[in-house]
């Protein structure tokens, strides 16, 4: 399970079954990662990774919830929608309440496996 703690929200998402995943677990595993994060275009929380992961993108459209890797070297959190080449992440397991917890001002969130 991926824990992302946003404010004083704490949300949890399911990891995709792919390469980047697994390596941001990897990276995980070493202990929680904050990234310095903005909200982009009305519809995501966009925070910079400390490395680059590998990618494997397709032309999506993101939901809120979705998790994804843009670059290679980002996580997009979406609390809206938007088509573009990403590679899935995870999925957030409860969106009641997203919107309101990814769109404020926090100007970063925290992954971890361990809560």
């Amino acid at each position: 399970m991926l824990y992302i703690q946003v404010g004083d929200t704490t949300l949890t998402a399911v990891l995709e079954d792919n390469p980047s995943a697994e390596a941001l677990a990897a990276l995980l595993e070493e202990g929680p990662v904050t990234l310095k994060a903005e909200n982009y275009g009305g519809f995501e929380k966009v925070g910079a990774l400390p490395e680059t992961l590998p990618q494997n993108d397709a032309r999506l459209t993101a939901g809120p919830g979705d998790v994804m890797l843009y670059r290679g070297d980002s996580v997009v959190l979406f609390y809206g929608s938007n088509t573009w080449s990403y590679t899935k992440l995870a999925r957030i397991t409860d969106t009641d309440g997203l919107k309101d917890a990814l769109s404020g001002g926090e100007t970063s969130f925290t992954l971890s496996l361990e809560k």
